[in-house]
């Protein structure tokens, strides 16, 4: 394809983002799959969604075949310049809260609302059904 071994910048290739022009960049090569969009496995909208980020990830984690990757050469238009990709953001998970021992009392008696009913209930049955009288 024409312009292989160009270097293009994110915002390059977030430019070619729709059906008839839709480019993206795995493994920090660009690729210009337009062509390929009607004959993916999983539907055009996988591939759309992945466009203007980098969709190294979404392309490992499907886990596509030899065969698959072999395709990818056909597309290939040129590398990305990554400097102009994002650093991942590592997550960090929200602050727990305290764990607070008072409230653990207001749980255990929450608990024992609901099962001392049901154990009444169901002492009423079996005592109403040990001392049936047979008809």
């Amino acid at each position: 394809m024409g312009g292989e071994g160009k270097v293009y910048t994110l915002t390059e290739v977030s430019q070619h983002n729709n059906a008839k022009d839709c480019w993206l960049v795995i493994e920090g090569k660009v690729y210009n799959v337009t062509k390929f969009l009607e004959d993916h496995p999983g539907g055009d909208d996988v591939l759309l969604s992945a466009t203007g980020k980098d969709a190294t990830d979404d392309f490992v984690d499907v886990g596509h075949s030899s065969s698959a990757r072999a395709m990818m050469d056909e597309f290939y238009v040129g590398d990305i310049d990554t400097s102009t990709i994002p650093n991942e953001t590592k997550y960090t998970p929200p602050k727990q809260p305290h764990y607070d021992q008072d409230k653990t009392s207001e749980f255990v008696i929450k608990l024992l609302q609901f099962l001392v009913p049901l154990l009444i209930l169901g002492l009423a049955f079996g005592v109403r059904f040990y001392t049936k009288s047979p008809a």
